[in-house]
């Protein structure tokens, strides 16, 4: 019977908004109920619909990049409200180059 060798469980890498770099800031969020988005941060399409504004370099208008956190986290949109730090969508986004 040959021997076997026990696995080893090793420790998870802490998920955290401030080892991530603001990665889900790069994402399009439509704006679908009312926060307080100030409207400097909102673009507005041919259609009517409105997302978060995003800069020519694809960063969220918001985001404060000396922190690289959010400016308006207390009327942050919905989208941004339920996007779960060490969710799925999360994760999949930090794996993302």
């Amino acid at each position: 019977m040959p021997h076997t060798i026990p696995a080893r469980t090793l420790p998870a890498t802490a998920v955290t908004c401030d080892t991530c770099a603001a990665k889900c800031c790069r994402l399009e969020v439509m704006l679908i109920t009312e926060t307080g988005v100030p409207e400097r941060f909102i673009a507005e399409d041919d259609w009517g619909s409105q997302t978060m504004l995003r800069l020519d370099d694809g960063w969220c208008a918001a985001l404060d990049r000396h922190s690289m956190s959010c400016s308006i986290y207390q009327n942050r949109p919905l989208i941004c409200r339920e996007f779960e730090m060490g969710g799925d969508d999360c994760l999949i986004e930090r794996q993302v180059n």
